[in-house]
This record gives C-alpha cells, structure tokens and sequence, in this order.
C-alpha cells in the first residue's frame, strides 16, 4: 500500500508540471495572437483616419477639372444613399441636381353643422367672409385638402434650397421657396425668399405636422387659415452653450394679413424672436420662447358687421403681435419609438392701431380703429405603443378691448369668448402613413355650439426630413 502511494506521488510530481507547462504555452500562444490582430486592427483604424483627415483638409479646395468628386453635404438633413451614390460618380465641378422630393397626400370626411359665413367671434381675421379653403375650414363632407410637393437640395456646399408647393383645387401656390447657409459657422444662419417665420412655436410647422386637424384659434385669428409666411430674409443664431439658445429677426414683405402688400420698397414687416431650452436628465426635454412682430396694412381689406348690414372696409395702420410658446417632451430613457409624451402651449397678445375706410350702405366713412386681443391653447399628445397616440387641445381667445371712436360707420363688434375643446387619437402604419379621429366641441361662431367630427389621411410619398423640436 505505501509503495502505491509513493508511486502515485511520483507520478503526480512529474505530470502535473508537465500540463501546467503545456497550458501555459498555449495562453502565451493565444495572447501573442491576440495581441498581433489588435496591432492590425490599429494599423487599419489610423490608416482610415488619416484618410478621412486627408479628405477634410481638401474640402473647399479647387479640384482638377474632369476628376470625380464628391460634393460635401453640410445641410441638416440625412442625404440618402442613392443621392450619395450618384454624386461620387458625378464628374464635374457644378454640383448635381438630386433633390430630396416628398408628397404630401391629406384629405378628411368632416361632419359639422352648416354655418353662414362662419367667423371668429369678436374677431376681425383674414378669412371673415372670404371662404378660403384652408385646413379645418368650413367645408363639410369628404375633402381633399393642400397636397403638398416639396424639393429640396443642396446647392453647393455653402449653399441649401427649398420649395413648397400647395395644390388645392386645381390652384398652385407656393408656401415657401428659399435657400439658406450651410457654412457661416459660429451658429449663424441666413436664410433668403419666401419662408414661414420662426415666430411662436407652430408657425414654422407645415400642416401634416400638426398634432390635431386645424390649427389652433389663435393661429387662424392672428394669420387665418395658412401660417405666417413672407418674402424676406431671415438671420438666426444658435449660441455656443450647454443650454440651447437661439436669436432670431426677420425683415420682409409683410403682404400677408394682418398686413396687406403696400409695394414699397422699404421694409413692411420685422420679427424678433428667441428660444431656449435643455434636457432635464436623459428623458426630458423642453423648450421656451418669446417672439414680437410688426406689420404695417395700407389697405387691408375685411367685411364689417354694421346697423345697416354687411360692409366692406379697408384698415390703414401698424399691427403687432407678441407670442409666448412652450413645449416639454419626455420620452422613457430618450427613445420616442414607443411611449412619449408632448405638451405644448401658446400665448398671443395682438393690438392695432390705425384708421378704418368703410363703405356703409354706399357711403365712405372714415372710422377709428383701436384693439388689443389676446388669446391661447394648451394641447397634450400621448403615445401609448409605438402606432397609437391620442390628445387633448384647449383654446381659448378673448376680443379684449375695442375703440371704435366715434363710430361713424355703425360697425357691430360683439364682445365675445371664443373656445374650442378638441379630442383625438390617431394611428400610423409607419412615419409616412396616418389616419386620425378627432371629435371637437366649438364655440368659436356667438351662438352656435357644434359637435364637430373629423377622419383624416395624411400619406407621405418620397423622402421626408426629420421634423425639428
């Protein structure tokens, strides 16, 4: 038995030096290996940096003629890959012509009570009497409304392009047809043409972005049934800061209401307007602003309720309008794909100063005109899976204070309160496909209480941005 052991022992002593020897040799082995692929792994990376740092101190330089070239994108959009492709391939120094093309499909079924020359109380607006056909107008039954084409494209890489047009009805318009900086650098911007203003929050929002059908009441009092939008030119500035903070002015035209095309050289309208914001931990956001701006009407033209019926006026004078916006999103660890929430609210303030000319049973009388209006809408939208969201919208306008003067002309303007509660839910298939359901109680029109119910389609066709905060 002890002679066993000792052989046992003996044989331990010899193999198991043995194998430790032998494992140890194959990890000193596999560490030599993987040392050499992390050493060509380096090589490789340092090798497409350097290339990538070559690529970047030749970028604005003169190239040869004839030679390929890719023309850098320094617009904010994502340029698809078809695009790219075709620009690397392209072989001369004008840069190509591939816009990022979209359409825009939107129509609704809308059952509401038929209401005569429907208004916002105490409200002079733009569309008052004049039966535009905007989104959320008066027209009942199946609709279609604005199809909308957008073509945009980098000009070169300093320069950036765009245009919006709006089919209704066998009538073009064009929305917005602009180009901008790509490359000022230090957060400036310019943009020149035709372009909604960034004033407020929703302004600069085309109407398949809004979250409800129709804009709030405010929007439709303050620039009746489009947004605000001019010929002019725009500056922002974007500062250098942890904390988001954006200045903005605008000069222009100004020949949409509230004022009217003077044609005159001089400027017609100025704008003003700031936004700040910043996260709050990784799954909130917000952003605040305050905006001012100034138009001039030589005459604006508008129909009057007066003690001898219906009449027709133009307004001469200054309108200014001051808005105060907010918008909080939360999206669980920042991802948006499948629950968020978004509440948003507006606030305006308007007041206009000049003259009226109105023609009150086949005489012209000159007539004061003095009012400071106000009004605003909350609205919250929740996204309970990644295709349902519903939400809540609020309005709520005030015909404030009014100086007529005199009167001469007789002119009838209620004091009143206009409101709206709207309620929605929609569904999208995808980013570019959605149907909505909205039921609305408004009490915009004196009098008149309607029960409003909406189905709309919004289907995108083509490349589509993102859309911004």
């Amino acid at each position: 038995m002890l002679i066993r052991m000792l052989v046992a022992a003996m044989t331990c002593a010899f193999v198991f030096p043995a194998l430790a020897e032998d494992q140890n040799a194959r990890l000193a082995a596999e560490l030599a290996t993987l040392r050499e692929q992390v050493a060509q792994m380096k090589t490789v990376y340092e090798n497409r940096i350097a290339a990538l740092e070559e690529k970047l101190a030749t970028v604005g330089k003169p190239e040869p003629a004839n030679d390929a070239a890719l023309v850098p994108r320094t617009g904010p959009l994502p340029l698809p890959v078809s695009q790219a492709a075709s620009r690397v391939s392209a072989k001369s120094n004008a840069p190509s012509f591939n816009p990022e093309i979209s359409l825009v499909l939107q129509g609704a079924y809308t059952n509401r009570k038929e209401v005569e020359e429907r208004h916002i109380g105490g409200f002079v607006g733009a569309d008052n009497h004049h039966g535009e056909h905007g989104h959320g107008d008066d027209r009942r039954g199946f609709t279609l409304d604005e199809t909308e084409l957008v073509l945009a494209a980098d000009i070169d890489p300093y320069w950036r392009g765009q245009t919006m047009l709006a089919v209704s009805d066998g009538e073009i318009e064009v929305e917005e047809a602009w180009f901008q900086t790509t490359a000022l650098g230090r957060g400036a911007r310019i943009k020149a043409g035709r372009f909604l203003s960034g004033i407020g929050y929703l302004n600069e929002q085309h109407p398949h972005q809004w979250d409800f059908y129709g804009q709030p009441l405010m929007y439709k009092a303050l620039f009746g049934s489009h947004n605000y939008a001019q010929d002019g030119l725009q500056l922002k500035w974007v500062a250098p800061l942890d904390t988001f903070l954006e200045l903005g002015a605008e000069v222009g035209r100004g020949q949409n209401f509230p004022g009217d095309d003077r044609n005159v050289s001089s400027a017609n309208s100025h704008a003003l307007f700031a936004h700040v914001g910043g996260d709050i931990g990784v799954s909130n956001s917000w952003r605040a602003g305050l905006s001012w701006l100034r138009t001039r009407a030589g005459k604006r033209e508008s129909h009057f309720e007066t003690d001898h019926g219906d009449a027709p006026g133009a307004f001469n004078g200054r309108s200014r309008v001051w808005i105060a916006d907010f918008v909080y999103k939360w999206a669980p660890d920042g991802n948006p794909a499948r629950n968020n929430f978004k509440f948003q609210a507006e606030y305006f303030h308007r007041a206009e100063n000049g003259n009226l000319s109105v023609n009150n049973g086949g005489n012209l009388y000159g007539n004061l005109w003095r009012t400071r209006q106000s009004g605003y809408y909350l609205a919250g939208v929740y996204q309970f899976t990644p295709n349902w969201r519903t939400g809540l919208r609020y309005d709520r306008l005030s015909s404030g204070r009014q100086n007529l003067g005199d009167n001469p002309a007789g002119i009838e303007i209620v004091n009143y309160r206009p409101n709206r509660v709207s309620a929605m839910a929609d569904y999208s298939w995808s980013e570019f496909s959605r149907l909505r359901l909205q039921l609305s109680r408004d009490r915009a029109v004196p009098g008149v209480t309607d029960n409003q119910v909406t189905l709309q389609y919004i289907m995108n066709l083509g490349s589509h941005g993102a859309h911004k905060f």
